[in-house]
């Protein structure tokens, strides 16, 4: 062969190989089918609404959520507020199914779910009209603290609608759809979102930070287990309220990350009495190692201060635990400022005043954390069961 053949015949075969590169490269890029873009997806994934207990309380926590409080209207009765709650509960079981509700008006914004949830909870308001007697003794304002700085704006509420998903364009169709079939019943007092970190950013059961940074929740029961049923649901020691139903006080905590900035890690650590990096007790190395209050320091002090947010909210009395389901909120700063966020803080117990009061009262008297964090709204709910297909959430209120 001729030398020039040679040359020009490696030439195209290189051009060739190259081109064969850019179609491989090109075809990852495009093509949906590609490995290397093989995105499980997560928008039909339903949560059921029917059950014995209503979901969003059990379910792992979603990505985005909703606190939405309604007033009823003056002078409501018993059977306006049935209408409602058959309505409402119509909507979040087709909602949450993927399906439109009734006269829904964008119906295609429903067909991704997304582990939505829709949860019920009554306030002292709603239960004075239906059901008075039925009222636990707890569904009332809590005590007044001393590091509370509650406005209106965030507290009480006769109604509450949590709302949560991994997509938050699911998240707004459906409260836009169970506030339109609310408005000839109630008026919206005030409305809380929230969020997490995205769904598939950590790994299942990982437990949650909040804008400090700080892990938050290590001390929750796990789901499903036997002490969550009855921190939660309640048991012969400490029953609930009414059978598979619990309780829910949202506290709104603003968290002033401006000044939080001027902490140092050493500071950090030592006002939460955990590691910032994993969450681990000043005592351990693991998030979960049990925390040793009775350890000391070369010169004598405790390792976990008794002014630390652990030993503050870590009960001597076993029955004094809660479920905290919280979500971190982030809204636009006043001026000067460079943040203006918190948390909505979600607790779930079967008795509000043996289970969250008395850590509160602690918290309260001695907590470090109290010099960055300060409780703007708060409200206590009573969570109804679950309900039947044909049925809905609240039924037992008037039998």
């Amino acid at each position: 062969m001729q030398r020039r053949h040679l040359i020009f015949g490696g030439a195209a075969a290189g051009l060739g190989a190259l081109a064969a590169v850019g179609a491989t490269l090109t075809g990852t890029a495009q093509n949906p089918a590609s490995p290397a873009l093989d995105i499980q997806l997560h928008g039909e994934t339903i949560v059921p609404f029917y059950g014995v207990r209503q979901a969003g309380v059990q379910t792992p926590p979603q990505a985005h959520g909703s606190f939405i409080a309604l007033d009823l209207n003056p002078g409501t009765v018993p059977d306006r507020v049935r209408a409602l709650l058959k309505l409402l509960s119509d909507d979040a079981a087709k909602l949450t199914g993927g399906k439109a509700a009734l006269a829904d008006t964008e119906g295609e914004m429903a067909v991704r779910p997304a582990r939505l949830t829709v949860t019920f909870g009554f306030g002292p308001g709603l239960m004075s009209v239906v059901a008075p007697a039925k009222a636990p003794a707890w569904l009332k304002p809590l005590p007044a603290f001393s590091i509370d700085r509650l406005v209106p704006e965030f507290s009480g509420g006769d109604l509450l609608l949590q709302i949560c998903s991994d997509d938050p364009m699911t998240v707004a169709h459906a409260q836009r759809m169970l506030l339109k079939d609310s408005r000839s019943f109630a008026t919206v007092k005030w409305v809380q979102q929230g969020f997490r970190r995205a769904r598939g950013s950590d790994e299942t059961g990982t437990t949650m930070r909040n804008l400090f940074g700080q892990v938050d929740g290590t001390a929750n029961p796990g789901p499903g287990s036997q002490k969550f049923g009855a921190v939660v649901w309640g048991d012969a020691a400490n029953p609930a309220w009414t059978e598979h139903g619990t309780s829910l006080v949202i506290r709104r905590i603003r968290m002033d990350l401006d000044k939080w900035d001027g902490l140092d890690r050493p500071g950090r650590d030592e006002s939460i009495g955990r590691r910032m990096d994993n969450g681990a007790p000043l005592t351990g190395v693991q998030e979960h190692d049990e925390p040793d209050f009775d350890a000391v320091n070369a010169a004598g002090f405790p390792v976990i201060a008794d002014f630390s947010h652990l030993r503050r909210a870590r009960p001597e009395d076993e029955s004094q635990r809660i479920y905290r389901r919280a979500y971190n909120y982030d809204v636009a700063p006043g001026a000067g400022r460079a943040s203006e966020s918190g948390l909505v803080f979600a607790s779930y117990q079967a008795d509000v005043n043996r289970q969250f009061v008395p850590i509160q009262q602690r918290l309260d008297e001695l907590d470090l954390l109290n010099e960055w964090t300060t409780p703007v709204g708060s409200a206590v709910f009573a969570i109804p069961p679950g309900c039947q297909p044909g049925g809905f959430v609240g039924e037992t209120l008037f039998v």
